[in-house]
């Protein structure tokens, strides 16, 4: 019997555009917050709020610097962030993989 256990889903991940920005994270080493705004197609309060319930579960880390005076905001996951995002990512596949081998469109 395939896995449905749609409980074994992340409940912080599986959200928009918390599952947009973990897919962009996962990606690189860290990148900036405007970059990431644009990538996820938001708005900066939007994603400072979809950052910080990431940052409390433990997977995404924020980065404060200044670079010629000015404030600079970094993200990247966190090991624990990258375990979670893979983990979730394969069990959304298990879920899906069964259910579309037998559609034909």
């Amino acid at each position: 019997m395939v896995d449905y256990d749609h409980t074994r889903i992340d409940d912080v991940i599986h959200s928009r555009l918390r599952l947009a920005v973990m897919a962009v994270l996962a990606t690189v080493e860290r990148v900036e917050f405007t970059l990431l705004r644009d990538t996820v197609k938001t708005t900066d309060g939007n994603l400072s709020v979809h950052l910080r319930k990431l940052e409390e579960a433990s997977y995404v880390q924020i980065h404060k610097r200044f670079v010629d005076r000015k404030p600079r905001t970094d993200c990247s996951l966190t090991p624990q962030g990258r375990s979670a995002f893979r983990a979730y990512v394969e069990q959304l596949g298990k879920i899906v993989a069964t259910s579309t081998a037998d559609v034909t469109p």
